[in-house]
């Protein structure tokens, strides 16, 4: 279960890396303001990456519970944990996907070879 969602998150940040080499460079800021900019961007994808995937699994685990979608407000809840549990997974080293798009982000940037295309 975890390959497809790996599999699917790389060529989702493809596309991200992909895209961000098409779009106009905003003004350089210094080099490490740039560069911590630019893992801010790498984490925050990886955590929204995870949440979607959180939000996948836990989509059909009932409707009883604390959590279930019976509750006042339970989907909201449901929706919360799986925000935090992203944060959480990213925080503590997450899965990788974040210092791959990080080191293609810093490629594009210094006007190295970018995109994907070839490589593996």
């Amino acid at each position: 279960m975890v390959a497809p969602l790996v599999m699917m998150g790389l060529s989702l940040a493809s596309s991200v890396v992909e895209g961000l080499a098409s779009s106009p460079s905003s003004p350089p800021n210094g080099a490490s303001g740039t560069k911590d900019a630019t893992r801010k961007t790498a984490d925050d994808f990886e955590t929204m990456f995870l949440e979607n995937s959180m939000d996948r699994l836990t989509q059909n685990i009932g409707q009883e519970g604390p959590l279930g979608d019976n509750g006042t407000g339970g989907s909201v809840y449901k929706s919360m944990m799986s925000k935090e549990y992203a944060k959480s997974i990213v925080k503590s080293g997450g899965i990788g996907i974040s210092d791959q798009i990080y080191a293609q982000m810093l490629k594009l940037q210094e006007g190295g070879a970018g995109g994907t295309s070839g490589t593996r």
